[in-house]
């Protein structure tokens, strides 16, 4: 089995990374883990003066934290699938994380993509948008979202 598991180290995040626990991963099976820097343009940028905000400090700073992410991930995922000898690997991708996500489905060929869901309300969606729903209307594949249960 080849899996796709989309990671942004959120909680939402660690929930669908606990579900791996409940496939039947085998020996020979390959996980890729991505996490996505979305690096939007700032929306208020002087057309006058032409300024372009340096945003390299920003960068900087958001991938160091998706490698931390990654890390952090990598060393759970390890731990669950203990002896079995599944190829673990990972990549930091760049861009908006629905489009990112699907993209690497497409190239990548998986069967089952995994990704949290922050239970947005529809108003939140409508507003902000959900990369859950995204991947499951537009990925090539079976996805599975994980939800976090309520406490």
């Amino acid at each position: 089995m080849k899996v796709l598991f989309a990671t942004d180290g959120a909680k939402q995040s660690d929930s669908a990374l606990d579900a791996f626990k409940q496939l039947a991963l085998k020996d020979g099976d390959e996980i890729k883990v991505v996490s996505v820097i979305d690096v939007g343009m700032p929306l208020a940028v002087d057309i006058y003066g032409g300024y372009l905000p340096d945003t390299t400090e920003l960068e900087k700073t958001a991938k160091e934290n998706a490698d931390k992410v990654l890390d952090d991930t990598l060393t759970r995922l390890r731990a669950i699938c203990g002896d079995k000898k599944i190829d673990i690997t990972s990549e930091i991708l760049f861009g908006s994380p629905e489009s990112r996500i699907v993209e690497t489905a497409d190239e990548m060929k998986p069967d089952l993509v995994v990704v949290g869901s922050h239970g947005y309300s529809g108003w939140e969606r409508m507003l902000i948008g959900s990369v859950s729903d995204s991947v499951v209307h537009h990925a090539p594949c079976s996805v599975l979202v994980v939800r976090t249960p309520k406490k």
